[in-house]
Order: structure tokens, then sequence, then C-alpha cells
């Protein structure tokens, strides 16, 4: 590798194909979830408009394309353009152009989605939002396929990985008591955001492997981290233990792409000696050295790194209750904090939306595409595309009153009956002719037991608990 060897690994050349093919699926699935979802939650007659938003908000405080302007079609435009490109790379587009050409492909799928992120307001408030801009601005230095991979933005990677999952560790540990005591795995797969086929399998296993995975799961956020900084293969091996971890939430729940993502990044950390004998593709004879002009690029990316990590190192060593949990310090999200469940919901609430054409009939539920609803349907299965108003949903039963910003705007757009709020939702029972009145009404969930499972067929078991919001009409004009 000449003069330039001290910034490229030749030999970590599968990890880097891994991670661009893995990610470019990611990027897919995000343009193509805000391609068909924007239009309720943030379009011109969205629940929270982008145009309201950034006349609100100053370019500098939330960089986004959409200060330049906020209509519907730019909008779609930006999402199908993201779709099609990341398509592209999925495809090794970016393998077949120079050098200077991939990290242009690779910048336009980073700054769409930034600018989506950047206006998304309280649907793209996820830690994952943030985590694909992160990856995605590195993915911008690694090169094409004919040039070794760049040393420091694999080292930029590991780091990530490294910051994502201490943060979520330190975050348990110092948060709810149940993370000590080994127990939240008690109530956590009953009272995720949304539990998914196998989720009432996990809740009914024996407290005795609920610890288990907790205290797996304390190794693999504590100890396997600080792995990821010693040579190989011991780096590798700590990469594979939070694969493995990963993959069990895969199967345990629903968590959008934050766990296939993860597993993205974790990818060039296990290293040739992991992913020889998996990948059956040859890396290149002659792998060209990197450029003068993209080492300097690159070592000028690690200063600006190092220097934007001050914050969130200081956040990880920040006393109990003083985390930041999933936050960015600079409004590119170049480097950022992560965290997940500090603490853990004991009891499940549900938000269930009802409407009535008149005072005299009975009310009828809304039913989501996920969420949990009818008691007889089974959780199901859309990790890694995420539904951002289940989401919500979830949130909403935490607090119903902190969320009235766009659960009263969700209500009314049902009375209006708004087609692209009712493609969101997957059972209107009133089809184009809206109710009269709406409300917003709060049960209490739990997972059936065997024996009532083996006897009535339901997955949940629910009791009202009293309306929370409404009931609401449409003004008369």
């Amino acid at each position: 590798m000449g003069d330039l060897a001290w910034v490229a690994s030749p030999g970590d050349w599968v990890g880097r194909l891994l991670f661009q093919r893995a990610l470019a699926a990611t990027y897919l699935l995000a343009f193509l979830g805000t391609a068909l979802q924007f239009r309720a939650l943030l379009g011109e007659r969205g629940i929270l408009p982008i145009a309201r938003f950034v006349a609100a908000v100053p370019f500098r405080q939330a960089p986004s394309l959409f200060h330049l302007r906020a209509s519907d079609r730019v909008v779609a435009s930006v999402a199908w353009t993201g779709v099609a490109v990341s398509a592209a790379l999925l495809l090794g587009l970016g393998d077949v152009v120079p050098l200077a050409g991939s990290m242009a492909l690779w910048a336009v799928p980073w700054v769409l989605y930034l600018s989506i992120v950047n206006v998304g307001q309280r649907w793209y408030s996820f830690g994952w939002e943030v985590l694909l801009c992160e990856a995605g601005f590195l993915a911008i230095f690694l090169g094409p396929a004919d040039v070794a991979p760049p040393t420091l933005v694999l080292w930029m990677l590991r780091w990530l990985l490294l910051r994502l999952e201490l943060g979520a560790g330190l975050i348990k540990l110092r948060g709810d008591p149940c993370w000590r005591d080994l127990t939240c795995l008690r109530y956590h797969h009953e009272t995720q955001p949304l539990p998914g086929p196998l989720s009432w399998w996990f809740h009914h296993l024996p407290d005795g492997i609920h610890r288990i995975e907790v205290a797996a799961n304390h190794v693999t956020q504590l100890v396997a981290p600080l792995l990821l900084l010693a040579p190989q293969p011991v780096a590798g091996w700590a990469a594979l233990v939070m694969v493995v971890t990963q993959l069990w939430l895969v199967v345990s729940g629903n968590f959008s792409w934050l766990n296939t993502l993860t597993i993205t990044i974790a990818l060039p950390a296990l290293g040739g000696g992991l992913l020889g004998p998996l990948v059956p593709v040859d890396p290149p004879a002659d792998l060209a050295d990197p450029p003068a002009w993209s080492a300097a690029v690159v070592v000028a990316l690690a200063v600006v790194v190092a220097l934007l990590s001050l914050r969130p190192v200081r956040n990880l060593v920040a006393p109990k209750g003083r985390q930041r949990m999933n936050a960015s310090f600079d409004p590119l999200r170049l480097v950022n904090t992560y965290g997940a469940f500090g603490s853990i919901t004991r009891v499940r609430r549900e938000v269930v939306i009802e409407g009535r054409r008149s005072p005299g009939e009975d009310w009828q539920e809304y039913g989501f595409k996920a969420k949990p609803g009818d008691p007889m349907r089974r959780p199901r299965q859309v990790a890694p595309y995420h539904l951002r108003l289940d989401w919500l949903m979830w949130f909403a039963a935490l607090a119903p009153s902190q969320h009235r910003r766009w659960l009263d705007p969700l209500l009314e757009r049902l009375l209006r009956a708004d087609p692209d709020v009712r493609r969101l939702i997957g059972h209107d029972p009133f089809g184009d002719e809206p109710p009269q009145t709406v409300r917003a009404r709060m049960y209490e969930y739990r997972f059936t037991t065997r024996t009532e499972r083996r006897e009535t067929g339901a997955w949940w078991v629910r009791q009202p608990l009293g309306v929370v919001v409404g009931p609401l009409r449409l003004r008369q004009s």
C-alpha cells in the first residue's frame, strides 16, 4: 500500500462491502417510509406540517432543503429520489464510479435524509433516525470497491458502535432498578412499544431466562463495547456478541431499523477473520492506494469527529439522572449520544380511538396496522419498516396530555375522513362516511396466560380505564 498504508485497510474490504450494502438497504426503507407516510404526518394538510415548522425555526438550527420550499410535491420528490439513489447504491453503483463520484453518490442520501429528520419533528425524534444520519455521513468517506478502505473511517464506525452500545448500557445501569436486580424482562416483552409475533412467547419464558437476558444485555452493552478498542480478533468477537444480541431483539420485538442498523455498523468491526468464511466474495487482486487528497480529507474528518465527540463523551460520564438519551449536539447530526429504555413500564396502556355517527349508536373502534388493539389479533412483524403513527400512539398512552399537539389534529382529520390519515390506519369502520364524534379511550392491556390463550384464542386481555380525549365534534361553520 505504499506510503499510505497507515490510512488503508485492504483486509477490511468485505466488511466495507457488507456495511455499504446493508446501509443502502436501510436508507431505502427509510425513504420509502417517508414517501408513503409524510402527507398525513408532515404534508401541507398534515398533522404537523413542515411548512409551519420551517417558518418558525431558522435554517441554522435545522438545516434542511425544505427551507427553500416545503410543498408536498417537493417532499415527495426528495423521498422518491432517496429511494432511487439508495436502490442504485444497493445494486453497487457506488463501486463502478471513481472515488470522487462514489463520495458524491453517498452524500446524496445523507443530505436528503438529514433534511427530512431536521424538519420531521415528533415523528422523526427516535434514536435510529440520528443513528442513520451519523452512519450515513461516515459512509461518504469509505470509497468504492477498487480502493482500499480507509482505516480511520473504519475506526470512526467502531467509535460510533461503542457510543451506541455503551450509552444504552449506562442509561440502564443508572436508571430503572429492575436493570440492576435483573427483573426488567419480566415486563419488557409485554410493554415494549410494538410487540412482535414472538413477543407473547418471550414474555412467558421462565423467570430465570429473563434474568439471563438482562445479564447478557449488560455484558453486551457495558463490557463488549470497551473490547472494540482491542486489536483483532478480540474486537471482532466483541462485535459478534453485539450482532447476536441484536438478532435476539429482532425476533423478540419491533424496533424499526435500530437493530438491523446496529448490526450493519458492527459488520466492519467483525474483521476478515470472521467475515471471510461467511462471504464467498473475493476482493480485487490489487486494491488501489487512496489518493493523497482523500487521505487528507479523512484525517480532517477524524479531527472533526474527535472534537464533536467531547460533548457526547461528557454525556456518557454524566452523573446519574443527567445522561441524555438519543440527543444531537450539532445540527448536522454528525456525532450523537444514544440510549434506550432507561426505565421500563410495568403495565401496558393503550390509547384506543373510537367514533360514532350519532349519539344513539355504539362506539366503533379504529384499528391500527401494528399497535395492539383487537385482543384477538396476533402482534405483527413490521420492523425494520417504521410505522411512525403506531409508535407515537405508544408514547401517547404513557402521557396523553403531553401529546395533544398531534393527537388532537389526528382526531380532527378522522372526523373529516382525511384520505391520507386513513391510509395510515389499519381499519376504518366508517369508510368514506366519517363519524360525527370521536374520542380517545385508555385501556390497560396484558398478554393472556397460556390457559387463557388456549381457551379463548386471544393474545391480549384488556380493561377500560376511561376517556382521555374528547368526545370531539367538528365545529359548525
